[in-house]
Parts: C-alpha cells; structure tokens; sequence
C-alpha cells in the first residue's frame, strides 16, 4: 500500500515535491526556454535535490523508485526530460573495458544509449551475428529505439550463433551502422530505426554468459514496466486534481461539481485511481522482497495504462471542448497515455503473457 511509508520514504517525497512545485513546473511551462535548455535545466535542479541518481544504482529500492517517479508525475512534470539520470540497465554491472568506455559516461550523462530489441516487422529473421577471432559481426535490423538517431550506443539483442541470445554493445559510429528511419510518435517521443551491415565488434562486448541474452533483456523491461505503471499512476492524481479545480470553479448556472451526473463521473475516476495506485505499490513491495514479479508487472503496467487512459478520456468529458484545444494540460496529457498501452509490450499480448505464465508455468499470483 502507498500508506505508512517509512521516514526515509516520507522524507523523499517531500523532496520530490518540492522539486516539482518549486522549479520543475516553472521550467515546464517556460515558452522561451529549447528543448536542451530545458532538459539540461531539469538535470542540473534534480541533481541538486538528490533525485538524479535514484535510477542508477542498484541499491535504490523499487518503492523508492515508484514514490519519487510518482510524486513528480502528480504533478505533472515527470514526463520532463532529465529528471532521472540513465539507467544503466543491462550494463550495470558490467566489468573492464566496458565499464570505463561506456557505464561510466553514460552515468555522467557524457553518453547516450539506446535499448534496441525489436526488429521491424518486415525483418528477414532476428538480428545475428558469427563469431570470427576475437570479434562478433553482427547484421540485421532494430526498429523503435528510442532515443532516435543521436545515441552514443546501444544494447542490442543478437543471436550469436553456436551460443544463443546475446546482448552486444554496438557504437554507432562503428562502420556498417547506418540508421534507416528517424520517427516520432503521439507522445513525442523520437525514435530510429538502425541498420547492421557486417559490424565488428569486439567480443567482449557481449554482456554476460553466452546464450542468456534474451532474460537479460527481459529483466530490464519487466523493470521499465513498471516505471510506466508509477508515471501512469501518479499522472493519474495530477488529472484528478486538475479537473476537481475546474468542477468547483464557479459558472453563472452553477459550478459543474453540483451535477449528479458530473459527480457520479468524477466518483468513478478516484476509484480507478485508488485500485491503480494499490495493485503498483504492491508490485514494488515484492519486488524488494526478491520476490519473482515478472507477471505482477505486467498486470501493473496493463492496469495502470489502461486506467490512466481512462481517467484521462473521461477528464475530457468534464472539462470540455476547451481540453482539446492545443496547449491544454489534457491534450499533451491524453497523447502521452494513450503510448502507454503499447510501450513495452502491447495490453493485449501482456494479457496472454500474463495467462501463459500461470496455465503453463505456474507463475502469478493474485
């Protein structure tokens, strides 16, 4: 449950709070301000409050993780680029030459790193590579690496051949690297698809045993899931806070709060709320128990996406035409949830994850 939070944890609200309300907000609605202004602006003041690093040591507890990305997402500025710093992900732990040329710059923000998983619907077969010496030559294709086409790097899954699923770090300014297509999406953010064409790579690139790839990807996005799950949580609170202020604003015929039918509206998206916030603070707390969550947070993610998507449409009811208009809060807000659904693993293919792990394997709980 989010309630009877420890005192380190109450503390740590208080500071993401207070970074929020007192320079995250002003930072987000300055017009004069670039997109790198911005975001650097973002990194220096979450620095100095002592929330940058949250995401990337792997002491910091998951429910510590989910009571700072929450709080900021209540208020509306956790979408903000550089609030937290890179996660390290699948190279945390990763040792010489490695941890020198490529962990340690992308923590100090030097780097940018891509995670690219997904091939593109039309791919000959998954991305792979041969063995030749003490190289790996890698050729395929990845599509939806966010980040778009300016990342420093990338971990990728290839299939080495005579070992299994591997993930490789690939440079991209490495010869046969070439990038194939640089999209956006409704929520804005930047995507690319990459080309490998016979890329050499030293074989100490490959992170971790021969063949255990694919779970190595799969941990860091069972974690990632349930980041969404706490920015859909808490972006959930700010949408409830926002159109209670219009509902009791007040209006010659009456403040819209007077309506039954607005109440009874207005009623349902708290409950779908609470139900939200419950199911993902559990999650976290077995996850910090070393519990096995992979099946729990999926169902947060699905849960927590599909509720803030609806909180959000049922927002726009109330307020009206007027949230529509470009600029709104709920016009970027809706674009940014409705992503929610996809990221990560599309709701319904989750769903039949989630009955796969429990009919097949045994996994879940209730």
């Amino acid at each position: 449950m989010p309630d009877f939070l420890s005192p380190e944890l109450l503390a740590l609200r208080e500071r993401a709070e207070q970074l929020a309300t007192g320079t995250l907000i002003a930072l987000r609605d300055d017009p004069a301000l670039t997109a790198q202004q911005r975001r650097d602006r973002v990194r220096h003041a979450s620095q100095a409050a002592g929330l940058y690093g949250l995401t990337q040591s792997e002491e910091v507890s998951a429910l510590s993780l989910l009571v700072a990305r929450e709080t900021l997402a209540s208020h509306g500025v956790g979408h903000l680029e550089g609030c937290f710093g890179a996660d390290p992900g699948i190279i945390s732990a990763v040792g010489e030459p490695l941890r020198t040329s490529h962990l340690l710059p992308l923590l100090a923000g030097d780097k940018r790193a891509g995670f690219a998983f997904t091939e593109p619907a039309d791919a000959e077969r998954p991305t792979w590579a041969r063995v030749e010496g003490d190289e790996l030559v890698i050729t395929g294709r990845k599509s939806y690496v966010t980040g778009g086409p300016d990342l420093s790097f990338l971990t990728a899954l290839v299939e080495v051949e005579g070992t299994g699923p591997a993930m490789v770090v690939i440079d991209t300014d490495l010869p046969g690297v070439s990038v194939e297509r640089v999209f956006g999406s409704l929520d804005g953010s930047r995507h690319a698809a990459y080309r490998f064409e016979a890329v050499r790579v030293p074989i100490t690139h490959a992170v971790g045993k021969p063949g255990d790839g694919r779970s190595r990807a799969l941990a860091k996005i069972s974690s990632v899931r349930r980041t969404v799950a706490a920015d859909c949580v808490g972006t959930s609170a700010w949408l409830i806070s926002l159109v209670a202020e219009v509902l009791k604003r007040p209006r010659r015929s009456g403040a819209l709060a007077e309506h039954e039918r607005v109440r009874l509206r207005f009623g349902q998206m708290r409950i779908t709320a609470f139900a939200a916030r419950s199911m993902v603070y559990r999650v976290a707390r077995l996850a910090d128990a070393g519990q096995d969550v992979v099946n729990e947070s999926i169902a947060a993610k699905v849960f927590a996406s599909e509720a803030a998507d609806e909180i959000v449409d049922t927002a726009i009811q109330l307020v009206g035409g007027e949230a529509l208009v470009t600029g709104h809060p709920l016009e970027s807000a809706v674009r940014r949830l409705r992503a929610t659904r996809l990221v990560e693993g599309e709701n319904d293919t989750l769903r039949v994850n989630v009955s796969r792990g429990f009919l097949d394997l045994g996994k879940g709980r209730l």
